[in-house]
């Protein structure tokens, strides 16, 4: 099975999915916040390895905090994925923090300080 193929894209639609499931509804860790997203998964082509991408709204300690929620979850994660979706094998699961979300706030207000500092410079002239 090819990364990119259309089974493979199935495959990570539906881990992310159960996986969102399950961190929304099923874990009661308190260190995991209950603003959690699974942005993105990748399952790797032999279905043994597979990278989640978490968004968590608030802080940096929240995000690690939650980070740490989830890896030691891991093997009830795992279990629940197994008894939903019926794989050959299934991934091991690596939780990864997206910063994209963070990334693209940042962006945007560094360009609305530099519009304002633009329109003054117009209305002078």
């Amino acid at each position: 099975m090819r990364k990119n193929s259309i089974k493979n894209t199935r495959i990570n639609g539906e881990v992310q999915r159960v996986l969102a499931e399950i961190i929304r509804g099923e874990i009661k860790d308190p260190r995991i916040s209950p603003l959690t997203s699974v942005v993105a998964v990748e399952v790797a082509p032999d279905l043994k390895h597979c990278k989640a991408y978490i968004s968590v709204f608030g802080d940096e300690e929240a995000g690690k905090n939650t980070l740490a929620g989830l890896k030691s979850a891991e093997g009830f994660i795992k279990n629940k994925i197994a008894k939903t979706i019926n794989l050959r094998n299934t991934p091991e699961i690596h939780f990864v923090i997206d910063q994209s979300i963070a990334y693209g706030v940042s962006m945007s207000k560094k360009i609305d300080e530099v519009v304002k500092d633009i329109q003054p410079r117009e209305d002078e002239e």
